[in-house]
Parts: C-alpha cells; sequence; structure tokens
C-alpha cells in the first residue's frame, strides 16, 4: 500500500451493505479494509490507520456511536475521519452520533453520488490538515532550532 493511497475502513456487520459500498468507492483511489462488529473495527482502526471509516450503527459487539466515542477519545485514533452510515433517522440519533462525535453522517439507503461526494471531501480535510499538521511541526522545529528569531 502506497502512503499517497487513501485508506478506508468499511464498518457494516450486512455483507451485502459492505459489498455495495465497497462498489460504490471503486472509483476512488484507496486502499479498503472490512469490519463487520464494532470490537473488529476498532482493531482494524488500529492496524490498518485509516483516514476515514464508513461506521454503520447497529452492530453487534459495540454499536457505533460507542466505536465512534471510543475512536474520538484515544490519541492514536483521534483523528480518523467517521462518516456514520445508518438506517436512523431520528434526530435524536444524529444528536447520538455528533455527541460521540462523528464528523458526518449519511442515510440508508445510500445515494452513490452522495457517498463519493462526501467521502471526496472527508479525504480532502483530512489531508489538508495533515498538511497544516506538517507544516506547524516544521515552523515548530525551524523556530526550536534557531531561537531567538530574525
Amino acid at each position: 500500500m502506497s502512503e499517497s493511497r487513501s485508506r478506508i475502513l468499511i464498518a457494516d456487520d450486512n455483507q451485502t451493505n459492505v459489498e455495495l459500498l465497497e462498489t460504490y468507492l471503486l472509483d476512488v483511489d484507496c486502499d479498503i479494509a472490512m469490519a463487520y462488529d464494532g470490537r473488529e473495527t476498532l482493531e482494524k482502526a488500529n492496524e490498518f490507520h485509516p483516514d476515514l471509516i464508513l461506521l454503520d450503527i447497529m452492530m453487534p459487539k459495540l454499536n457505533g456511536f460507542e466505536v465512534c466515542k471510543i475512536l474520538k477519545s484515544e490519541a492514536e485514533t483521534s483523528r480518523i475521519m467517521i462518516l456514520m452510515v445508518t438506517a436512523l433517522n431520528e434526530l435524536g440519533d444524529i444528536e447520538r452520533a455528533v455527541e460521540a462525535g462523528c464528523d458526518d453522517f449519511l442515510s440508508k439507503p445510500v445515494n452513490k453520488v452522495e457517498l463519493l461526494k462526501r467521502v471526496e471531501n472527508m479525504l480532502r480535510l483530512r489531508n489538508m490538515t495533515n498538511e497544516l499538521e506538517r507544516l506547524r511541526s516544521y515552523i515548530d522545529n525551524m523556530e526550536a532550532s534557531h531561537p531567538g528569531g530574525s
């Protein structure tokens, strides 16, 4: 896997949904991994280091809200972009998703064009954040190696 390619983790307990999302993402230049329950999602997030997780809410072992909260609370995984993909449309569910720390949400049935646009925007934002962090680190290192400035 090359460093420049984005990494997307699809987390859904329904094999058909996973295959559909994977098919929709064929046009995206990315590496894809899959997880089929909440615990496996946490394990894969730590092994695969995704840039983005398409996270179903209703999953066994740990639901999407719990998974999102755990990922966003840990330093190693807190910067992963999370797009919750759910059949739940209640306002309370959207509020819970936001409280858990998700970055965006998409309702099922998933519209391919909408999914691709959101994925593209989230990956662009993730890449911009990475570039900004590298620039800040470079500036901090320059300032540290040249105390007193100009």
